[in-house]
């Protein structure tokens, strides 16, 4: 499940991070040599996967919830490795030069990276156990780390490979913008098989499909190979009658003001987080030549040293950032890290804002440093909680959805961190502003720390069946159907917490009425 989830979200940091680079090698190929976009094409380029990522976040989360996430799981990775393909070879026609090509294959780019959100996050949650599911999440998130430190590993490489061409010709660049981009749709290939034959989730199978032997199955197949139920002749099987989805019934959950403050406080984290993690995110490049340690008057060592920058920040703030996540995440709980995350960043912000320049002046050492662990911070917390916390405190039928709309107003923000970081930095003179963004973005990180302290629950040992609020009234309904039944060995249940195994448990007393699912 770690592989064929996690390869996706390899995939998607790569894909989305990759322009950070991409971007300076068109300037060098095509707007000068100087690396220097013109500012609306840049925004544009930068601007155009997450307009895409929003539309596919929200859309395949609706459609995994309506019609199953195995039907929908595969589709997603199919349009990222098309549009990868037509990016990396875009090229200008008559009616269109080559950088409108690029926004509109990563407009569609950003279709499929957003679908892989809910669809990941969702399935890798319902087929957790409540020990591990954390751990679990946040493994396949963390993915993300090693795409952005690969789509900069493999800048490098290529770069040491056309070095001696770039030295005699700056336009050999336009090769290895290419080569970097199309790297891309190596993993996602190598994932897309897994991803079709996949099996639905159980938690899916059971409480939308109402199949509990199918469900049985699926669940042996993928986490007790070999280990076979044991049918029982006379016996009746109880099940859940949950609500369908629908947007009748999604108004009346989320009328409660208990289950709406836990959608607006995923929603509003993220936005909050994502304003300031892809504003400097997709803008390395330009914070790192603010403050001198990528100027260069020639091409190749401009282009070399963005690249090294960016494996520097990745390796010593954003990839140990979430793997600190994946150890802690079930021991201090998904509230505490969000929490200290948004305190820490708040003040990191505010260093780098208000001691910008005697910072940047005083030694490139410190500054790297404290930028570092800013992303270092970003993942281990809000960047990483974000991503876990929709996919388990919403009702099966909505989980999707909810970690949909949670993620595309993340994707919101980091639309408007890029209008603004673009658009603002220069105030004053180039790169002047900068200073401004991060105390911005301090701001920003504090208004995330309230958020999380007033509307978000901690999930850490909550199985995702009391989380989903069933014992709100009118949720479930209780009946009893004869039909034949399993039974799983006595180790199934201290191992797995698992809701096909509880209205087993349930059914074998012929006592369903007042079960505790949570016991």
């Amino acid at each position: 499940m770690f592989l064929v989830t996690g390869i996706g979200f390899f995939t998607d940091a790569y894909d989305l991070f990759v322009i950070n680079l991409v971007s300076a090698m068109l300037g060098v190929t095509y707007f000068g040599g100087d690396g220097e976009v013109p500012k609306n094409i840049d925004l544009g380029l930068k601007m155009s996967a997450a307009v895409g990522t929003l539309l596919g976040q929200i859309f395949f989360g609706l459609a995994a919830d309506r019609y199953g996430r195995k039907k929908m799981y595969g589709y997603e990775l199919s349009i990222m490795i098309i549009a990868t393909l037509g990016q990396s070879l875009s090229n200008s026609t008559f009616s269109m030069p080559i950088y409108v090509s690029i926004i509109i294959w990563r407009t569609i780019l950003g279709i499929g990276i957003g679908g892989d959100y809910p669809m990941s996050a969702v399935i890798t949650s319902e087929f957790a156990t409540k020990h591990r599911r954390g751990a679990m999440m946040a493994a396949v998130f963390s993915t993300q780390g090693f795409g952005i430190l690969t789509a900069a590993v493999t800048a490098v490489i290529v770069l040491a490979i056309y070095k001696d061409d770039i030295h005699r010709d700056p336009l050999y660049v336009d090769y290895v913008w290419r080569i970097v981009t199309g790297m891309g749709v190596i993993p996602a290939s190598i994932a897309l098989y897994y991803r079709l034959t996949i099996p639905e989730t159980p938690r899916f199978t059971i409480d939308i499909e109402r199949n509990i032997d199918q469900a049985a199955n699926d669940f042996r197949s993928v986490v007790k190979q070999g280990r076979a139920p044991v049918p029982l002749d006379d016996y009746t099987s109880p099940y859940i009658d949950v609500p369908k989805h629908s947007w009748q019934d999604f108004k009346e959950y989320f009328g409660k003001w208990e289950n709406a403050k836990v959608l607006i406080g995923t929603s509003l984290s993220w936005f909050l987080l994502d304003v300031a993690f892809y504003g400097i995110g997709l803008n390395n490049s330009i914070i790192l030549n603010a403050i001198g340690f990528s100027n260069s008057p020639h091409p190749y060592e401009l282009l070399w040293n963005l690249s090294v920058g960016n494996i520097l920040v990745t390796m010593l703030g954003t990839v140990p950032g979430y793997w600190f996540t994946v150890i802690f995440i079930d021991k201090w709980g998904r509230k505490m890290i969000q929490q200290m995350g948004f305190a820490i960043l708040t003040a990191l912000f505010l260093i780098l804002g208000f001691g910008y320049n005697t910072i940047k002046d005083t030694s490139l050492v410190i500054f790297i440093t404290i930028f570092a662990l800013a992303q270092f911070f970003l993942n281990f917390g809000p960047n990483s909680t974000t991503f876990i916390l929709p996919g388990e405190v919403f009702p099966t039928r909505y989980r999707s959805t909810g970690h949909g709309i949670s993620a595309a107003w993340g994707k919101f923000g980091a639309i408007i961190a890029q209008i603004g970081f673009i658009q603002l930095k220069d105030i004053g003179g180039v790169n002047q502003f900068v200073d401004r963004l991060l105390q911005i973005f301090a701001i920003f990180m504090f208004l995330g720390f309230l958020t999380t302290y007033f509307l978000i629950p901690e999930t850490r040992q909550r199985s995702l069946e009391q989380l989903s609020k069933e014992e709100q009234v009118g949720f479930v309904k209780e009946r009893i159907r004869p039909e034949p039944a399993v039974k799983f060995p006595e180790d199934y249940y201290d191992e797995y917490d698992f809701p096909m195994q509880q209205q087993v448990v349930a059914g074998s007393s012929r006592n369903f009425s007042g079960y505790d699912f949570d016991q």
